[in-house]
């Protein structure tokens, strides 16, 4: 008995729901007056492209070159001790701390080091330029002078590099 009033429900719903699509009153689908397009807008014109962005100034691109050489004759130097430096520590750094053999491999040691420090000087004023050159594109969006200086900048930590691997090198050689 139960069953019949259950069968009954879905007939129901559907009388229900195709009660409501009867309806005539829908809105139309053609277009209002209102949506008509009316006014006098003109076309847009494109913006003027921005400006190409400006080169580094002449100034700049002199003392960039004046650092990358400064760091290149500092790498220089670097070289030319360094093969002088690698022979008096094979020879005395493995030497008891004070004794005389480790205290030249450690004066040579010291001379290498001075030579990188020149171009660590080198670097420190590419890096600063590189930092104030970053703001203002931050500001203007040229980022053209701020590659100019990375490029320099690179050089230099290159050539660094090489250095502190054959600094490390010989460091790890040294007792005490």
């Amino acid at each position: 008995m139960r069953s019949k009033p259950a069968s009954f429900l879905p007939l129901v719903l559907i009388a229900a729901l195709t009660a409501c699509a009867a309806a005539t009153d829908y809105p139309s689908l053609e277009r209002r007056s209102a949506e008509r397009m009316t006014g006098s807008a003109r076309p847009v014109t494109p913006e003027a492209p921005p400006p190409a962005p400006a080169p580094a100034s002449p100034q700049l691109t002199t003392r960039l070159t004046q650092l990358v050489d400064q760091a290149r004759a500092a790498h220089q130097r670097f070289g030319a001790r360094r093969g002088n430096a690698q022979r008096l520590v094979a020879a005395g750094g493995s030497g008891a701390p004070g004794s005389e053999g480790w205290s030249v491999a450690t004066v040579a040691l010291s001379d290498l080091e001075s030579a990188r420090s020149d171009a660590m000087e080198a670097l420190a004023e590419l890096d600063q330029l590189f930092a104030a050159e970053s703001i203002a594109a931050a500001e203007t969006g040229n980022r053209q002078t701020v590659d100019t200086i990375a490029a320099a900048r690179d050089q230099v930590t290159a050539m660094i590099g090489e250095e502190d691997e054959v600094l490390a090198s010989l460091r790890g050689r040294m007792r005490g």
